[in-house]
């Protein structure tokens, strides 16, 4: 395996996936630098499938030789970390609810998230039922929007950060359409409020993709 070239972890990211979203996300929430590999997804580096054959961002390298390759465990490992923001500081019912959204949006939310954005990579799929279906699970996010600025209370939490990465991407094939439908007004506003956010900004910092040999790249 190809040698550290700093004493930081390394991140093999690609900038618009939303599970490397999440976990640059987490990183920067909670103050962390590591080094930063934007990956092309036709050219995935050698070394990044070595550490992780199954190949998908973000994989994370630790500089014992830990590898942690799936987006929620990023997000814990930077959480355990450390945590200035509080995001996993949550009693045991706002726990259970985040283990509970976890679920549903990497699971069925996602389901119908590719269904809907990418129809032409599945056979006989129908978008609009997909679209209805993603918006019933928005709508349930909603209700817990209703009274305040986040999913669990007035302040960022982990299940925020979590989950708006692929809320994001159900607004992208029809912005117009999910901005002015009433049904999703708490969900609107609560995707604005996380694009306003000088961390996402912050977390979208746009990279030259990595070639072996390159000298290091610091995020943040």
């Amino acid at each position: 395996m190809s040698a550290h070239q700093s004493e930081l972890p390394v991140l093999y990211s690609f900038r618009r996936c939303p599970f490397a979203m999440r976990a640059r996300l987490a990183l920067v929430a909670c103050g962390l630098k590591v080094e930063i590999r934007e990956i092309v997804l036709r050219d995935k580096p050698a070394h990044m499938r070595e550490i992780s054959p199954k190949a998908t961002v973000p994989v994370l390298w630790l500089p014992d030789g830990t590898v942690v390759d799936e987006s929620l465990d990023v997000m814990r490992w930077a959480v355990r970390q450390t945590d200035p923001m509080g995001l996993m500081n949550l009693q045991p019912r706002a726990l259970e609810l985040t283990q509970q959204w976890l679920a549903v949006s990497d699971g069925e939310f996602k389901h119908h998230l590719d269904r809907y954005k990418y129809p032409q990579r599945y056979e006989g799929v129908d978008p609009m039922e997909h679209r209805q279906a993603g918006v019933q699970i928005l709508k349930q996010w909603g209700a817990a929007l209703i009274d305040s600025d986040w999913l669990l209370g007035n302040s960022m939490r982990f299940a925020d950060l979590a989950i708006l990465p692929f809320v994001r991407q159900f607004r992208i094939p029809e912005p117009q359409w999910f901005d002015s439908n009433p049904e999703l007004a708490p969900v609107v506003a609560w995707l604005q409020r996380f694009l306003a956010l000088p961390l996402f900004e912050t977390a979208m910092q746009k990279f030259e993709p990595w070639k072996p040999g390159d000298p290091a790249v610091f995020f943040p």
